[in-house]
């Protein structure tokens, strides 16, 4: 097979490859899919129908598996439940899934923050569903010399408590992973990336709090750099088909799902890979306010 590395038209990021089986990945093809996720920062596989086993093997590639839950490498994030009957609105999995309409990056809010999400489709609706992504390098490229200077030295809380509070739902302390026990990660707001040295925000759903700033001023900073950043050229939607694989570099892309009819099924195969300690792992802080919030599990 022959790869080809084709941009996505009129975006600042992302690319399409095709001419490869990603079951069978020789180390030839492995470092054309390697230097195009760093200078992509976003890939589209389509038509791989990929096992688990073979979703995760290509996972590997990319570095270590986050563990979820049961040791699990590779989780389905979907509305149906194994008896075959479709989440309530009351019900635990549906509020995460609600959540994850929230632009986000994955694993902020844990000490140890996400390198890559890899995403393929198993069953999708006929309507909605899909899944965007944001270009945060673009997002701070396009910002004006000022507001670079505002956000040079602030940092932010990131807490699934709050991303989660938002919305109006809560659960107990503990019953997932995305509870922070020994503290709030406090991220940066500019991120510089490890291998291209880009700056990229470091923004989303469950950046809250700023230390130092009156937390309305805080909110509404964070709100509006996510409304000026995810928009146009710097967005890509992903219609999915089923088959397709994505795959994001989380240091530097936000995420989100895009609404659908819960009466209709959606299934994607989730695989996340550990982030690197020396530049994804977070200082924690106590941050008492965080108290009043409740954390939930997967943030896809």
């Amino acid at each position: 097979m022959s790869v080809q590395v084709t941009a996505i038209a009129d975006k600042s990021f992302g690319a399409i490859i095709t001419g490869i089986d990603l079951s069978e990945l020789d180390q030839a093809a492995w470092r054309v899919v390697e230097d195009a996720f760093h200078e992509f920062a976003a890939l589209v596989f389509p038509a791989q129908f990929l096992s688990e086993k073979a979703q995760v093997a290509f996972g590997l590639r990319f570095g270590e598996i986050e563990i979820l839950r049961e040791n699990a490498q590779a989780v389905r994030i979907s509305n149906k439940k194994p008896d075959g009957t479709l989440y309530q609105a009351g019900d635990f999995r549906f509020k995460t899934l609600r959540g994850n309409e929230g632009w986000h990056i994955d694993s902020t809010y844990m000490p140890l923050a996400a390198k890559a999400g890899l995403l393929s489709a198993i069953a999708v609706p006929p309507v909605g569903g899909e899944t965007e992504l944001a270009d945060m390098r673009a997002g701070y490229d396009c910002l004006d010399e000022a507001t670079r200077a505002e956000i040079a030295k602030l940092s932010a809380y990131h807490s699934l408590y709050a991303s989660q509070a938002k919305l109006g739902y809560s659960v107990a302390t503990g019953a997932g992973y995305g509870y922070h026990n020994k503290g709030a990660p406090l991220r940066p707001l500019v991120k510089v990336h490890p291998v291209t040295g880009r700056k990229a925000l470091c923004i989303g759903r469950h950046a809250y709090r700023i230390p130092g700033m009156d937390d309305a001023k805080a909110q509404a900073l964070l709100d509006g750099l996510l409304q000026r950043t995810c928009q146009g050229a710097r967005v890509y939607t992903h219609h999915w088909t089923v088959g397709d694989l994505l795959v994001w570099d989380n240091r530097c892309v936000l995420h989100r799902a895009r609404p659908y009819d819960f009466n209709e099924v959606r299934v994607l195969q989730g695989t996340r890979i550990a982030g690197d300690p020396a530049t994804e792992l977070a200082a924690t802080g106590r941050d008492e306010r965080a108290s009043g919030f409740a954390p939930s599990c997967s943030n896809r």
